[in-house]
């Protein structure tokens, strides 16, 4: 790993953790929408790769490849922040398909089908599966869900303390234990999407050979199992009853 001057060997590093950049890139692909290319994360991770060799520094804690997969993860989403990863209109229609999945789940004391939530959006199955796909960029939690009641956005609340964390709310016991009971509540498929995709680290393709459906049936499932978690846990349309907002508004900016 290191040259005869003790230094890192740059070469070595990169045939040897290569593999590593692109295992990252097409993890990612399932939150990113169909339009970003998995060849500009690869390239944007190989330049985090490269800045690490350049910062690592041996006794700071960390072994290389674990400090390398920050850096490397950093660089890719730095070079996808500038574009919108999710367009506006897609968004909005997944707002629908939120509300849509609240309405059907509150008439049947159950998740709604595909086929019941098409209905309920007055699309085919065929427009409502194409839908999923398009919103493979599809979050959990964006920052808008942060904002305040009172219109101040969270990371401006956040960022001037010593220790910025704009995702603690989701670290609240409430919020979590909401979470796992949604999870809970996934129909039995969508669970297993997303136990292989964020607890075994399997990228889309693994995961469609394990259930036995293709790529783009993966990125619908986690698009779908997403919607059903944010009309659970995040809520549509600002209601203020979910776990979500009642963390907001109980949580008080950190001392500067």
């Amino acid at each position: 790993m290191y040259t005869a001057q003790g230094a890192l060997d740059r070469s070595q590093l990169v045939t040897q953790y290569a593999p590593l950049v692109k295992r990252i890139a097409f993890h990612l692909m399932a939150k990113l929408p169909a339009s970003v290319q998995v060849d500009d994360l690869i390239q944007n991770g190989m330049l985090g790769l490269l800045d690490a060799m350049g910062r690592y520094e041996e006794g700071l804690g960390a072994q290389f490849e674990t400090y390398a997969v920050q850096r490397i993860r950093g660089a890719m989403l730095d070079g996808l922040r500038e574009n919108d990863w999710l367009p506006r209109g897609v968004r909005r229609e997944m707002r629908r398909v939120e509300a849509a999945i609240q309405k059907l789940e509150h008439e049947h004391g159950r998740q709604p089908s595909e086929t019941e939530l098409s209905s309920c959006l007055g699309m085919s199955l065929d427009e409502y599966q194409k839908l999923l796909l398009e919103a493979r960029g599809h979050q959990l939690v964006y920052l808008e869900d942060l904002s305040g009641e009172d219109g101040d956005d969270y990371l401006d609340r956040s960022l001037s303390s010593a220790n910025p964390d704009p995702l603690a709310v989701l670290e609240d016991a409430g919020m979590k234990a909401a979470l796992v009971q949604a999870i809970a509540a996934l129909p039995e498929r969508e669970k297993l999407m997303m136990a292989l995709y964020y607890e075994q680290d399997l990228n889309l393709r693994e995961i469609g050979e394990v259930m036995g459906v293709t790529e783009s049936r993966v990125c619908q499932l986690h698009s779908q199992a997403v919607a059903r978690l944010r009309a659970t846990i995040v809520g549509v349309g600002g209601q203020q009853d979910k776990p979500l907002a009642k963390a907001r508004r109980g949580r008080k900016p950190k001392a500067a």
